[in-house]
């Protein structure tokens, strides 16, 4: 069955993720000619935007802001006002959710990759070498948002043993469901399909074969897909850009470009959650403050020592901890210069309203 094809034509809401939640946010910003529209698609030049009469170009209004972290992404609902030629975004409709990682850059501010996502798709090539670390990264991106993380295994058609790759996945993400996929032959496509609630976001490695997924999901060639280089098994950024897709069924997929760096901030909550069994094995440890290395009576060490935990895994959930709170404490002190800057811009103010006064006195 091909996808929908909204080039033209009117369009369900709801088919794009409108409820009640939306719809009440909607009703405080409603006047004469504004619209609801979903963010398809960000560029330098605007915006491409679907509404309930079909596709609109847009572009940003001024009064937006320009903090980074509440920019307008791909996902977002909007107010559009189509009054002016091009129409203009003028509002950005709080998010329900915001799939985001921390900037590589010294601003400490987050990256929104998607928002207002429900299911996160994280997608792993078995046919190379399964890197356990960043998926257990992206696991923590997907409940650190509040949203629920599926992993489509790609590529099986390429690998004779599907084993030792599902046990290892399986031992890192024991929370999440998994799906075996290849678009070869088209297994665990439409397996893939029904796990999905509301927006699903693709997330993965350039050459994990996000594109080609995207593409069996939607019945048609959309999405440009390009082998992996065999010189080194990476793929390369078929996908330049975060665009939003209607699937057949009336479901919404963002497919996004392959992630290098997967940077986290504040995130020990959500990293519970991946790393559950070692949190539940700490609760046995002799003290609460055990960093489960060389304490007496550590119940997380015991289980190293027996199997049941690895090493490495331990390692990377310290890693991940420790560059969390890095990050965190370094947007903690970018927020508290800000503040700084603000109280002192308000400082100077009130002292020029006074010299203006004694002046005119």
């Amino acid at each position: 069955m091909n996808s929908p094809d909204h080039s033209s034509g009117r369009i369900e809401l709801t088919t794009l993720g409108w409820d009640d939640y939306f719809s009440t946010l909607f009703a405080d910003h409603a006047r004469d000619g504004d619209v609801p529209a979903r963010v398809a698609r960000v560029d330098r030049g605007g915006c491409d935007t679907l509404t309930a009469t079909g596709p609109v170009r847009a572009v940003r209004g001024s009064g937006l802001g320009t903090d980074r972290e509440r920019t307008v992404c791909t996902g977002d609902w909007v107010v559009l006002r189509r009054d002016d030629e091009p129409a203009h975004i003028v509002d950005v409709l709080p998010r329900r959710t915001a799939i985001t990682r921390a900037s590589s850059d010294r601003t400490s501010e987050r990256q929104v990759l998607a928002t207002n996502v429900d299911t996160v798709i994280i997608a792993v090539s078995v046919a190379n070498r399964v890197n356990l670390g960043r998926i257990e990264r992206l696991l923590t991106l997907a409940y650190d948002a509040g949203t629920r993380p599926v992993i489509a295994l790609t590529k099986s058609d390429l690998v004779d043993d599907l084993v030792a790759g599902e046990a290892a996945v399986t031992a890192v993400a024991p929370g999440a469901e998994m799906v075996v996929t290849s678009t070869v032959s088209g297994v665990g496509v439409d397996a893939l399909a029904a796990t999905m609630t509301g927006t699903a976001v693709l997330l993965g490695s350039s050459g994990a074969g996000k594109s080609s997924l995207a593409n069996a999901l939607l019945g048609r060639d959309h999405m440009a897909a390009n082998e992996i280089r065999s010189v080194d098994g990476k793929g390369r950024h078929t996908t330049a850009h975060r665009e939003l897709l209607i699937l057949p069924g009336g479901k919404a997929l963002i497919d996004t470009p392959g992630l290098r760096g997967i940077g986290v901030q504040d995130v020990a909550d959500a990293a519970g959650q991946t790393f559950a069994e070692i949190e539940e094995l700490a609760h046995d440890c002799s003290f609460r403050d055990c960093e489960h290395r060389s304490e007496p009576r550590c119940a997380v060490q015991e289980a190293i020592r027996d199997g049941r935990i690895d090493e490495g895994r331990l390692e990377r959930y310290r890693k991940l901890l420790r560059e969390s709170e890095w990050s965190a404490a370094r947007g903690d002190a970018r927020q508290a210069s800000k503040r700084s800057k603000r109280d002192k811009a308000i400082t100077r103010d009130i002292r020029a309203m006074y010299r203006f006064r004694d002046r005119q006195g």
